[in-house]
């Protein structure tokens, strides 16, 4: 493997995004991955920002093609993955890649790159707390909100299979505790997370 990698995984909700911009904002060698979806844009979303967002008939073009290191149906006709050609982009640069996406996507990337990738699931304190935060968000209808607390239950069931749990129940403690786990997994220092 050329370089290292942070997979950060989490149920909708859980402050996964937040937390892997707090990184993005403090470690100028790591660099977002930014993954393909089927899925539209929500609210102010930029396609090659966010997301690489395709519709699904051009995302399975691109599984045929094998473009993908991994990639899942998390909802039907709704992919999501990760290109190769970004993992390459970002290694030719030299710097740590940092990827952001489901719990599915997170574990295949950790089965993918082995010991080069630290992989952590993030997780809200409570299903409850998840509800109030997805509301608090307001992208989603009350029916997608019902689909993704549904889905959580089952995503918590994967939190054994990552390096690290990081529970976020007071955002500062778990910015902490990131910035500890990935300076620690970059320096080889892997006793200490």
């Amino acid at each position: 493997m050329p370089g290292k990698v942070l997979i950060f995984s989490a149920p909708s909700g859980s402050g996964k995004s937040t937390i892997v911009g707090h990184i993005l904002e403090t470690r100028k060698d790591v660099e977002f991955s930014v993954s393909a979806t089927s899925r539209p844009p929500r609210g102010t979303e930029q396609d090659g920002v966010e997301y690489l967002f395709y519709n699904a008939e051009t995302f399975r073009a691109l599984v045929a093609d094998n473009k993908f290191v991994e990639f899942e149906e998390v909802y039907p006709d709704r992919f999501y993955g990760t290109l190769k050609s970004e993992v390459n982009r970002i290694w030719a640069k030299g710097h740590v890649i940092i990827f952001d996406v489901d719990v599915k996507g997170g574990v295949s990337l950790k089965k993918y790159f082995g010991d080069a990738a630290l992989s952590v699931f993030i997780q809200a304190p409570s299903v409850e707390e998840l509800r109030r935060r997805l509301v608090a968000r307001g992208t989603d209808s009350p029916e997608v909100i019902d689909v993704r607390v549904n889905k959580a239950a089952e995503e918590m069931t994967y939190a054994p299979q990552f390096d690290r749990i990081l529970v976020n129940d007071n955002l500062q403690t778990a910015f902490e505790e990131a910035d500890k786990m990935v300076a620690s997994f970059l320096l080889g220092l892997t006793e200490t997370w």
